[in-house]
């Protein structure tokens, strides 16, 4: 079901300046869809036509089905969340108060109302019995940022409406709050129209992207497909020449990007480990515990050098793992804070079961892979890759 829909819209101002040119999008319902492009390219008006704080010069907006054109303005605004980079929140109030403003304009008794913005600023991560009786200038940007999420849903708004939210705090606290709303929505799960210039933050929230020219949409799909495949020239020079990068962050790790090591357990002879990884060609083995679940691993012992005991006494700890689909710029990151040459991989539907390790190489793959199974639309264990074969 399509939340907000988009029919030959365009926006055009007295002087002659077209914003929307005849845009037609489509939002379904749970979706995140980011808008990106330059300054004045329209989608921050795109947004505003929404809750018609502008008004289409011609086109339709269908929210839930319905024109918004044909709805009260004031009670169309209090059905759709609305955050923006200033947030915006009342100085004289508290916290609180500020967080249960628009049920209490809807009729909802202020006691109530203010038990709802206790359950939802502990929702965005703030402690209402330390942060409730400030006052906005008593917090941070990136804590006032926050309440303005929490105020947006107080009155549990079908779609949010979301305008440079992160845009005005350090980039430390631009990503946690980015991994906070990503958190919320997978509980919340609301249709959101999100407004940014960074292409970084459009392809991590957004699970479509909006890309805009002047006031056109140039080209509108999965970020992955945006970075993988960009319709044209212009998307391609808007997203970067970095983005296969850029992909890392939206590509998951899968089962067919692990490769099988030796594997040993703690309390097995130390002797018959070292054979077997010798029988094998390997260097290495990764070191279960009675669960089979991961400890660590083992180096082979050098030449001549005694093998006694069980693994458990030759073992390393493993600190350079991470959890099935998890997103290769994390597998990629992770391998450069360990300086590791290779990476665990668990399954955390399954207790952390050991699957596999990710190496360089299968990161390098699983990119490729994952590109040309957007270009092909295939599966990506269905790509088959060209190899470059030494010379000499």
């Amino acid at each position: 079901m399509n939340m907000l829909r988009f029919e030959n819209v365009t926006k055009r101002y007295q002087d002659g300046t077209v914003a929307v040119d005849d845009l037609n999008l489509e939002v379904a319902e749970g979706e995140i869809v980011t808008l990106v492009g330059p300054s004045g390219c329209g989608k921050t008006t795109t947004m505003r036509m929404v809750n018609r704080l502008e008004e289409p010069t011609s086109g339709r907006i269908l929210f839930d089905g319905q024109d918004v054109a044909e709805q009260d303005p004031v009670k169309l605004r209090r059905r759709i969340g609305y955050v923006i980079q200033q947030v915006g929140l009342f100085p004289h109030r508290t916290i609180l108060d500020n967080t249960a403003t628009v049920p209490v304009l809807l009729g909802e008794r202020r006691a109530t109302a203010r038990r709802r913005a206790a359950e939802l600023l502990e929702l965005v991560g703030l402690d209402p019995a330390v942060h409730g009786d400030r006052y906005p200038d008593q917090l941070s940007g990136g804590q006032r940022q926050r309440v303005g999420v929490a105020r947006a849903l107080a009155a549990d708004p079908p779609v949010l409406l979301m305008d440079e939210p992160f845009g005005a705090v350090d980039p430390v606290v631009r990503e946690r709050l980015q991994n906070e709303f990503l958190r919320l929505q997978a509980e919340v799960r609301k249709t959101v129209l999100f407004v940014t210039h960074d292409i970084e933050e459009a392809v991590r929230l957004g699970d479509r992207m909006a890309v805009y020219g002047q006031g056109r949409i140039e080209q509108f799909d999965s970020p992955a497909a945006v970075l993988g495949a960009p319709a044209n020239d212009y998307v391609a020079s808007f997203v970067g020449s970095d983005r296969g990068l850029k992909r890392l962050s939206v590509t998951p790790v899968e089962r067919g990007d692990l490769e099988q090591p030796p594997v040993v357990h703690l309390a097995d002879p130390m002797s018959a480990a070292a054979a077997g990884m010798r029988d094998s060609g390997a260097r290495w083995a990764v070191v279960l515990d009675g669960d089979d679940t991961l400890h660590g691993w083992v180096p082979i012992p050098d030449a001549g050098t005694a093998a006694e005991g069980p693994v458990s006494a030759h073992a390393r700890r493993m600190e350079a793992w991470l959890p099935l689909g998890a997103s290769l710029k994390k597998a990629f990151s992770t391998m450069l804070q360990y300086d590791a040459g290779w990476i665990a991989v668990l399954d955390p539907a399954d207790n952390d079961r050991f699957l596999g390790v990710l190496t360089p190489a299968g990161l390098h793959e699983a990119l490729r892979r994952s590109i040309d199974a957007d270009a092909n639309a295939i599966e990506r264990a269905d790509v088959e890759l060209e190899t470059v074969t030494a010379v000499g």
